[in-house]
């Protein structure tokens, strides 16, 4: 059975701003948007916009305090993208393994 990857999580992941969002979330823990959109190089409704989009795909979560919105990533939020990875990567090693077993008949 071949796993179920969303064209949205590409999409959302396509994006370098978006992806680097993510990567800091993932690599810094939980921020406030304030806090990212310091470093992001865009303006904070972008940044909320990209945050959207990453909520959206299920890569981050997001809670109030107060006045600021804080996120975190949901690294398990990339378990299709890895599932269909390891899919291909089976089918590449199957195929390789054919064309090693191909060639070493060759050889006799």
């Amino acid at each position: 059975m071949q796993p179920i990857l969303s064209e949205a999580l590409f999409r959302t992941l396509g994006d370098p701003t978006r992806r680097a969002l993510f990567e800091r979330l993932a690599r810094d823990g939980e921020q406030s948007v304030h806090a990212l959109t310091e470093q992001a190089g865009v303006s904070q409704p972008m940044v909320s916009r990209h945050l959207g989009a990453l909520r959206a795909a299920g890569l981050v979560t997001d809670r109030r305090q107060g006045r600021e919105t804080h996120y975190r990533a949901r690294p398990e939020g990339l378990a299709p993208l890895v599932d269909w990875m390891a899919l291909y990567g089976a089918f590449w090693n199957e195929r390789f393994d054919a064309l090693e077993n191909l060639l070493g008949r060759m050889d006799q």
